[in-house]
């Protein structure tokens, strides 16, 4: 048999051609499938992280406040009626009026090594040192509805709100608006064997401050 026969008979045989299309297929059925188990996963996730936050700040609101935490001169142990020339049963300012003292709110941030740092976003009368574990304690409580996120991800904003008065004898002379914020959490994908580690969205939530003491919330 000549060669332009044989070549005839080979091109015109299709007995392999499931084979090749099915290996041809199937790679991109399977990264096709991954693509939509990791959006599931992405959505999820991002619950997961949402709830997380909401339970922080419900947490944060109703145990320990953070700056200064016990300290006589902390934030929730602070005079203004004593220490901070604002006439008791008033409101305490956001900013100094007539030589008093102001609120003028306080961020708290962790780094991975676990050093907790607050600082007066203005200058406060109080201080902000933190010597207790009340910002582990609220990222542990976050950790029970996901368990991805670290110190270091976690933001937590107190902001004057109005609310309370100087001279307070149960409890912190300021209630403010308390922000549990939680960013740069990283979410690494099964797509692409997981090269790619693309995070979550940076998600907050309000509350206002209750009694800003204890080491429990429902």
């Amino acid at each position: 048999m000549n060669r332009p026969v044989l070549l005839r008979r080979l091109y015109a045989d299709k007995s392999a051609a499931s084979a090749v299309e099915f290996a041809l297929v199937v790679p991109v059925m399977i990264l096709f499938l991954l693509g939509i188990i990791d959006v599931g996963r992405f959505i999820w996730n991002t619950n997961e992280v949402e709830k997380a936050v909401q339970i922080g700040t419900r947490w944060a609101v109703a145990t320990d406040i953070i700056p200064g935490d016990d300290n006589a001169n902390g934030l929730k142990n602070y005079s203004y009626a004593i220490n901070g020339g604002v006439p008791q049963g008033q409101v305490v300012p956001k900013s100094p009026v007539s030589g008093s003292s102001a609120f003028p709110g306080v961020v708290c941030t962790s780094t991975n090594a676990g050093a907790v740092t607050c600082t007066c976003k203005a200058s406060c009368p109080f201080t902000t040192a933190t010597t207790g574990d009340s910002f582990d304690t609220l990222v542990g409580r976050m950790n029970q509805i996901y368990a991805g996120i670290a110190p270091q991800n976690v933001q937590v904003d107190y902001d004057w709100s109005g609310l309370g008065y100087s001279g307070d004898p149960n409890g912190s002379d300021v209630d403010p608006l308390v922000t549990v914020t939680v960013k740069d959490v990283a979410f690494r994908p099964i797509f692409l064997a997981g090269i790619f580690n693309f995070g979550l969205p940076d998600l907050s939530y309000t509350l206002t401050m209750e009694d800003g003491e204890g080491s429990f919330s429902n």
